[in-house]
């Protein structure tokens, strides 16, 4: 919060903007996303300031929620959409575009 005085100088200051960003990935690994792609996820997930959401559609949950990840009952072939809000949305929704394109880091 900003308070001014009667006579002061303000300087202005850079603003960090906040923005919406979306991404969609398929879930392509054989398991769908049991408990080791969604942890993963969440912790991607942690590591950026951003809100963000996974959904399908039905139902939208916090990505960086475990338990939130394993609610969506994602399987092979289910169409994920990423939605971050934030001043690292962008950042946020390609790491874990890219985090999806490696199959979570989990081989089978």
């Amino acid at each position: 919060m900003i308070t001014y005085k009667k006579g002061e100088e303000v300087m202005p200051t850079k603003v960090k903007t906040k923005k919406k960003v979306r991404g969609k990935f398929t879930v392509s690994n054989l398991y769908g996303l049991h408990t080791r792609p969604s942890t993963q996820i969440a912790r991607c997930a942690l590591t950026f300031r951003s809100q963000i959401w996974l959904t399908d559609g039905k139902m939208q949950i916090n990505a960086k929620s475990i338990f939130g990840i394993l609610m969506l009952s994602a399987r092979r072939g289910t169409n994920i959409q990423v939605i971050a809000h934030g001043e690292d949305a962008e950042d946020a929704v390609q790491a874990l575009l890219h985090l999806a394109n490696e199959q979570f880091g989990v081989e089978y």
